[in-house]
């Protein structure tokens, strides 16, 4: 007996072709500006619909880029930690970091997005730029961005891994050399401000946890009693400002 729930797919699968097929279709029609590749003084053009391919597989690697190219990374492993260093397991919960740190990166890299905007989408659309130059363009201030988080000695090892030289000039670096790099650095600046965040919340733990065991309390847990002064600690310093003022400005 034939399952109805694999005729449904079926079903849906053909009607995602069609629509997929009548938008590639629509959009060729449209006049979508072609890509042009020069090669030693020929030019080739390549149709809208293969335009369009690449595009939606380049909007497929916006999520890595976010990650991996923007202040996205530094600021959530930083909220986590102060999260665990509260003693708060699910509160505020992954969606709300998430939220938060999408917003301050929104925030952060305005500038970027504009000044790509203006180098970039603006002569794309205007067609004085092939989709290739547009790309390159766009990586320009990607790059110096991400330069300028970076320590000297990750570059370093990265040059020293791909068997590269290090550049005179070091915004000519590879973004293959130049994304790990910044990555790497990212890390170790979240981790020590994680460090630094840590600490007051540690000490309170220690001194609470010294004093039960004064009191001869063994059986109660440190953790239940640090937590309401970890709060009040956090509240009174109005820490959420402190946190989101420190991270935006350590980007400029």
């Amino acid at each position: 007996m034939k399952n109805p729930n694999n005729k449904y797919r079926l079903m849906m699968c053909a009607l995602s072709a069609f629509f997929c097929f009548f938008a590639v279709d629509s959009f060729a029609e449209s006049g979508l500006p072609l890509i042009t590749v020069t090669s030693n003084g020929d030019a080739t053009e390549y149709s809208a619909s293969l335009q369009i391919l690449i595009l939606m597989t380049l909007l497929s690697f916006i999520p890595a880029a976010l990650l991996m190219m923007t202040s996205f990374t530094r600021i959530i492993i930083v909220l986590a930690i102060l999260r665990q260093a509260l003693g708060l397991q699910q509160t505020p919960p992954n969606q709300v970091l998430l939220g938060i740190t999408l917003a301050l990166t929104i925030l952060i890299m305005t500038p970027l997005f504009e000044d790509i905007y203006a180098l970039a989408v603006v002569p794309y659309l205007e067609d004085s730029q092939t989709l290739l130059e547009a790309l390159t363009q766009a990586s320009l201030p990607v790059k110096d961005f991400m330069l300028k988080q970076t320590r000297e000695t990750d570059l370093e090892l990265f040059f020293s891994i791909a068997k590269q030289d290090i550049p005179v000039n070091v915004t000519d670096t590879p973004l293959s050399i130049a994304i790990p790099a910044f990555v790497t650095s990212e890390l170790k600046t979240a981790f020590q401000i994680g460090f630094i965040i840590y600490i007051p919340f540690l000490v309170i733990d220690l001194v609470v946890a010294s004093v039960l065991m004064a009191m001869g309390m063994i059986m109660l847990s440190p953790q239940m009693i640090s937590l309401p002064f970890k709060l009040m600690l956090f509240v009174l310093v109005d820490g959420w400002a402190m946190i989101m003022g420190t991270m935006a400005s350590s980007f400029f």
